[in-house]
């Protein structure tokens, strides 16, 4: 298959995406069955924001024109350990590999295993030649390079087994949001996106506030109540929030809560689940040398502030990177097209 052979699938399968055919409409509420977490909505968000922001024809055109992407006569094999905390997440590494023309060899996480076959499955009935090209399997064997995706614990095993190979290994990241103080209410509601989407699973959700000195937390609270309260009515998100209140309480640690989320100071910037931590900062500078020292424990940074050292998000667009977006900042294109 040539790249335009390869992009025109993909901007046909982002098409029908869309159009919310009955094929994916299953797929979607069997995901919810097997996983509480997909939530029909939020499975949605993410195929949504896939086909949009991933699989149109201008958009991969203009992605792949950054770089030289030859027609490969022996593909390299590419390894996948996928990740399963939300809807899709390792989508983006298998159209990495597809993209460039390598073969992909990919082991689905249990939690995710549905819509990725879904969506494999669909392109292979597009265009019957990706079924030489995108394989899922229960085992990873007889590759080239890899790119691994897990916590900070599974990387440690990762590096051991797969360091001799060319790779990339990523490890926990989450997203930070910096308050100036001066936020509206319509402020407040995009960064709930942010804390909120995909009940907070995400490396791009924010799970660490900073806040200037003696900020007061009574009006984003009380927005992200408003606008949010419904989490409370998710069973799993439900437990969550009332297990972390009891710790909290019975630890007598300091928080303030609204009905679907706890807040407490804390030097961490990961966080559990209905929680985010806070700390707060007096002088720019010096927080953006902190964020200096920490950018591998970071994924993204939401603030409506301009930063001299430091990329960032407006509220609200955490969750939705562009297609150049890497995961950890790695370029994964650069990876795979220099092998």
């Amino acid at each position: 298959m040539t790249l335009d052979q390869r992009i025109e699938v993909l901007d046909t399968l982002g098409k029908e995406i869309l159009e919310r055919p009955e094929w994916l409409q299953e797929a979607v509420q069997k995901a919810y069955y097997a996983n509480k977490w997909f939530t029909v909505d939020e499975s949605w968000n993410a195929l949504e924001a896939i086909a949009t922001h991933f699989l149109s024809k201008e958009v991969l055109s203009k992605w792949t024109s950054k770089y030289e992407i030859k027609d490969i006569t022996e593909a390299k094999t590419i390894g996948l350990v996928l990740a399963g905390n939300i809807p899709l997440v390792g989508f983006h590494d298998v159209l990495c590999c597809f993209i460039t023309g390598h073969n992909t060899l990919a082991k689905l996480s249990a939690k995710d295993e549905i819509l990725m076959k879904a969506i494999v499955g669909r392109l292979i009935e597009l265009k019957p030649e990706v079924n030489s090209r995108i394989l899922l399997s229960e085992r990873l064997k007889g590759f080239d390079a890899i790119i691994a995706t897990g916590s900070n614990n599974s990387s440690t095993y990762f590096e051991e087994y797969f360091g001799k190979y060319p790779n990339i290994i990523r490890k926990n990241r989450n997203a930070i949001a910096i308050i100036s103080g001066d936020e509206s209410e319509a402020d407040f509601i995009a960064l709930g996106h942010d804390i909120f989407n995909y009940f907070g699973l995400g490396c791009r959700n924010v799970s660490k506030l900073y806040v200037p000195e003696n900020y007061k937390f009574d009006f984003m609270l009380g927005t992200l109540h408003d606008h949010y309260k419904e989490l409370a009515n998710h069973d799993k998100y439900r437990n969550n929030f009332d297990y972390n209140n009891a710790l909290f309480m019975l630890n007598k640690v300091k928080y303030l809560m609204s009905g679907s989320l706890i807040i407490t100071e804390a030097d961490a910037i990961a966080s559990r689940i209905a929680t985010v931590h806070y700390s707060y900062y007096s002088d720019l500078a010096i927080l953006e040398a902190e964020l200096s020292d920490r950018k591998e424990e970071i994924q993204c940074i939401v603030t409506k502030l301009s930063l001299m050292n430091h990329s960032t998000f407006s509220f609200g667009e955490a969750q939705k990177p562009s297609i150049s977006d890497y995961a950890d900042g790695v370029d994964t294109m650069e990876f795979l097209t220099s092998l």
